[in-house]
C-alpha cells in the first residue's frame, strides 16, 4: 500500500499522541512523587510479532526506548514457548526482571495486548519507577548488594490483570514483599489506567483511518527511520573512534570500572565495540544487556534527534563485545545502578568517542548521574513508615552551540526533581537550601553547565539514608580541550559531625536522627574547546553573576578583569598571559 505524505505524517503524529496521552494519564493519576512529579515513567506501542518499537511518548524516559522493546520481545517469546500463559483481551502482564529486558527492579513494566477484530494488533506497554520493591534497603538502591535478591522482589511476566480484573492474590504477594505497600495501589491502578486510556485512543485512530492503512504507515515509518539513521551515519568517518569512560566503583570494591569503546562505520551500519571493558563486578553497578543496548540507542538519539522514535532507528546500530563484561550482567549479579548510572557512563563513552568526528553535534560529557538518594524510616507524627526517593539534576556539557545547560535532567531521561514543597509535605524533611552549584561547570570556550547544591534535614523520627550515584571520583569529561566538570560530592552530617562515604557517592543504611542533614553537590558538565578561546565578555558576565571569582577568571580562562569589569560600570577586560 502506498501512502501519501500527509496521511503518513498525520498517522505518525497520531501514534505519538496516543503515547503522550498515556504518559500524562499515568503521571496525573499516580500517587508516588517520583512518578507524579518527577515523571520517572514511559509509555509506548510495540509490534505484535517482534515487539519492535512503534512509538513512545516524548515525555517518557529515553533509556526505556530500548529496554521496553527488549522486554516486549522477551514476553512475546515466552508466550510462544508456553511460559507466560495465553494473552486475552483485558490482560495486563507485570514484569520487572532485569535479565528479561529490564533495568533495575524498581522499574516495573506493564504490558497489555491490544486486539482488533479478535486479532492481536500490537502491544501497549509502560514502565513506572516504584519507590520500593523490597530488598535490603528502603528504595531499592543498595550500594553494597552482591546479588539481585538483596535488591528487591523480582517478578517474571505474570498476569496481574486477567480480562480487566486485577488478580488480588498476585497483588497480595507483591504487597507482602515491599515497604509502604498500602500506597502502591495508587501507582498500580494509574499504570493500568494509562494502558486503558491508550487502548481507547488507539481505537479512535484505527477507526478513523482503518487498520490496514495504519499498519502500512507503521511499516513505512520504521523503514524511513532506518534510512534516515543510515544517512546520518554516512557522514561519520570510518574510524575507529575510541573513548574510555569510568564508573567510580561498584559500591563493594573501591576501584574504578572501565567502559572501553571503539566505534567504527561498517558500510551503512555503525559498530559499537565494548571489548576490553571491565569484568562483571561484585556490587550493583552491573548493566543488563537491554540497558546497555538502550544506552547506545539513546546516545545516538541525543546526537541525531531528527530521527523519529522507532525500531528502525536502531537497526543500523550494532553493539558487540559486551559478553563477559559488566555491561552484560547475568543472574544473580546485582544491577540497581545500571539504569540510572552505568547507562549514563555508556552514553558518555559514545559522546567522547564521536565528538571529534561530529564536533557540531556532540557535546562534552554531561553530569551523568541521576543522584539517586533514598531515605526510609518512620514518621512518629503521622504514625506511619515512609520511603522517600529523590533524583537530582546536573550540568550539561558545553557544545559548539554554546554553554551547557545548568541543572538539567539526566542523560537517560526527562525526570525532574519533585518540588521541595511536595517533598516537605509528604515526608518529615526540611530543605535548608536548593540552588545552583556555581562554578561547577568545566572551563572551555563554551563552559559546562552548573550542577545542583541542596541540603535536606530529617526533622523527626529515625531513618536510613542510601545513595547510588556516580562521578564522585571523576568529573564529567571535557571535550576538544575543555576541562572536566566538578565531581559529585556527598556529605552527611550526623550529630554535628561530617561524614563522607568511602565510595564517595555510594553508601547504604546511614542512620539519621532528628537534625541530621544530607548535603549533595551534583556534577557540572564538561567544558568544550580551549578555555583560553572563551569570549572575555562571557567570562566577565559569569563573574558579575557570581559564578566565578576574578581570580578564577584568570586561572581558568586567562582573562584579567580590572576595576569596573564586575560592578556594572565601564568594563575593562584584558586577555592574560599565556598559560
Amino acid at each position: 500500500m502506498t501512502l501519501d505524505p500527509i496521511t503518513l505524517s498525520v498517522i505518525q503524529a497520531g501514534l505519538q499522541q496516543v503515547c503522550d496521552e498515556m504518559d500524562l494519564a499515568f503521571s496525573r493519576a499516580a500517587f508516588s512523587p517520583v512518578i507524579a512529579e518527577a515523571n520517572d515513567r514511559s509509555d509506548g506501542i510495540y509490534d505484535a510479532v517482534d515487539g519492535a518499537l512503534i512509538a513512545q511518548g516524548l515525555g517518557g524516559l529515553p533509556v526505556f526506548v530500548g529496554t521496553m522493546q527488549y522486554s516486549t520481545r522477551t514476553l512475546i517469546s515466552m508466550i510462544r514457548e508456553g511460559r507466560a500463559g495465553t494473552p486475552e483481551p483485558g490482560d495486563i502482564y507485570i514484569v520487572n526482571d532485569p535479565y528479561l529486558g529490564g533495568t533495575h527492579l524498581m522499574d516495573v513494566r506493564f504490558a497489555r495486548p491490544y486486539y482488533r477484530g479478535g486479532a492481536l494488533f500490537c502491544w501497549l506497554s509502560n514502565t513506572g519507577h516504584w519507590p520500593d520493591t523490597g530488598g535490603a534497603v528502603p528504595g531499592g538502591f543498595s550500594a553494597s548488594a552482591t546479588s539481585v535478591e538483596q535488591e528487591g522482589l523480582r517478578l517474571p511476566p505474570v498476569k496481574l490483570f486477567k480480562r480487566g480484573v486485577m488478580d488480588t492474590e498476585i497483588y497480595a504477594i507483591i504487597c507482602s514483599n515491599i515497604r509502604v505497600a498500602d500506597q502502591r495501589i495508587g501507582d498500580v491502578t494509574a499504570q493500568a489506567a494509562a494502558l486503558d486510556f491508550g487502548a481507547a485512543r488507539l481505537d479512535a485512530l484505527l477507526d478513523r483511518y482503518g487498520d490496514g492503512v495504519v499498519a502500512a504507515a507503521i511499516a513505512e515509518l520504521r523503514s524511513r527511520a532506518a534510512a534516515q539513521m543510515r544517512s546520518f551515519i554516512d557522514g561519520i568517518g570510518p574510524g575507529p573512534h575510541r573513548a574510555i569512560a569510568y564508573v567510580d566503583s561498584d559500591g563493594v570494591v573501591n576501584e574504578p570500572l572501565e567502559i572501553r569503546l571503539s566505534v567504527t562505520r561498517d558500510g551503512e551500519d555503525l559498530l559499537f565495540d565494548f571489548t576490553g571493558s571491565s569484568a562483571p563486578c561484585r556490587g550493583p553497578m552491573n548493566s543488563v544487556r537491554a540497558t546497555t543496548l538502550s544506552s547506545v540507542y539513546l546516545a545516538m538519539r541525543h546526537i541525531f534527534p531528527e530521527v523519529p522514535i522507532s525500531a528502525g532507528a536502531f537497526e543500523p546500530l550494532c553493539v558487540t563485545g559486551i559478553e563477559g563484561t559488566f555491561l552484560d550482567a547475568q543472574y544473580p549479579r546485582p544491577v540497581s545502578g545500571c539504569a540510572a548510572e552505568v547507562s549514563q557512563r555508556i552514553a558518555e563513552a559514545v559522546f567522547a568517542a564521536l565528538v571529534a568526528a561530529l564536533p557540531d553535534r556532540v557535546t562534552a560529557a554531561p553530569a551523568g548521574t541521576s543522584g539517586n538518594f533514598a531515605l526510609g524510616g518512620h514518621d512518629p507524627e503521622k504514625r506511619r513508615d515512609f520511603v522517600m526517593y529523590q533524583l537530582s539534576g546536573g550540568g550539561y556539557g558545553g557544545s559548539a552551540m554554546g554553554d551547557g545547560l545548568s541543572n538539567g535532567c539526566s542523560t537517560i531521561g526527562i525526570s525532574k526533581a519533585p518540588p521541595v514543597e511536595i517533598m516537605e509535605q509528604a515526608y518529615p524533611v526540611l530543605y535548608h537550601h536548593y540552588g545552583l552549584r556555581e562554578g561547577s561547570g568545566g572551563a572551555g570556550e563554551y563552559r559546562g553547565g552548573f550542577g545542583l547544591d541542596y541540603e535536606v534535614e530529617l526533622r523527626r523520627g529515625q531513618a536510613q539514608a542510601s545513595f547510588v550515584m556516580d562521578h564522585g571520583r571523576f568529573g564529567p569529561q571535557g571535550a576538544l580541550g575543555g576541562a572536566d566538570g566538578a565531581p559529585n560530592e556527598v556529605t552527611v552530617w550526623r550529630g554535628g559531625l561530617p561524614y563522607t562515604p568511602p565510595h564517595l557517592s555510594k553508601e547504604q543504611d546511614i542512620p539519621l536522627g532528628p537534625g541530621d542533614r544530607v548535603h549533595v553537590r551534583t556534577p557540572g558538565g564538561g567544558g568544550y574547546g580551549d578555555p583560553f578561546a572563551r569570549d572575555p565578555e562571557a567570562v566577565a558576565e559569569d563573574v558579575r553573576l557570581g559564578r566565578y571569582s576574578i581570580d578564577q577568571a584568570h586561572a581558568l580562562f586567562g582573562v584579567v578583569l580590572v576595576h569596573g569589569a564586575v560592578d556594572g560600570a565601564a568594563t575593562h577586560i584584558a586577555r592574560g598571559a599565556a598559560r
